[in-house]
């Protein structure tokens, strides 16, 4: 598929657009699309460990409930559960392989 860009909010910047720019693409078929370039943003090792805590952080809240239930049927699991969660920043799976019950 072969096509040709233009930058609608700086001409200079066709072949090298900026984040937030207004892109004209014209394809051989004639086809107009017009869009603005979005460049993805890049998360560091200290984002992802904060979303994963974050994450972390929601399990334990979502299993509150269930501690001082003791007769619930999932209890020891539940309890093992947080328990896990609690040390997983520690472990070499962290923050790549989530805790599952």
């Amino acid at each position: 598929m072969n096509y040709t860009i233009l930058n609608l909010t700086d001409s200079t910047r066709s072949d090298n657009p900026q984040h937030g720019d207004f892109l004209q693409y014209t394809f051989n078929s004639g086809n107009v699309i017009k869009k603005h370039y979005q460049i993805s943003p890049v998360k560091t090792q200290q984002d992802i460990e904060k979303s994963a805590k974050e994450w972390r952080n929601q399990e334990l809240d979502n299993t509150d409930y269930i501690v001082p239930l003791t007769d619930h049927s999932d209890h020891a699991a539940t309890l093992a559960y947080r328990t896990f969660l609690r040390d997983w920043p520690s472990t070499s799976d962290f923050p790549n392989t989530k805790p599952t019950i």
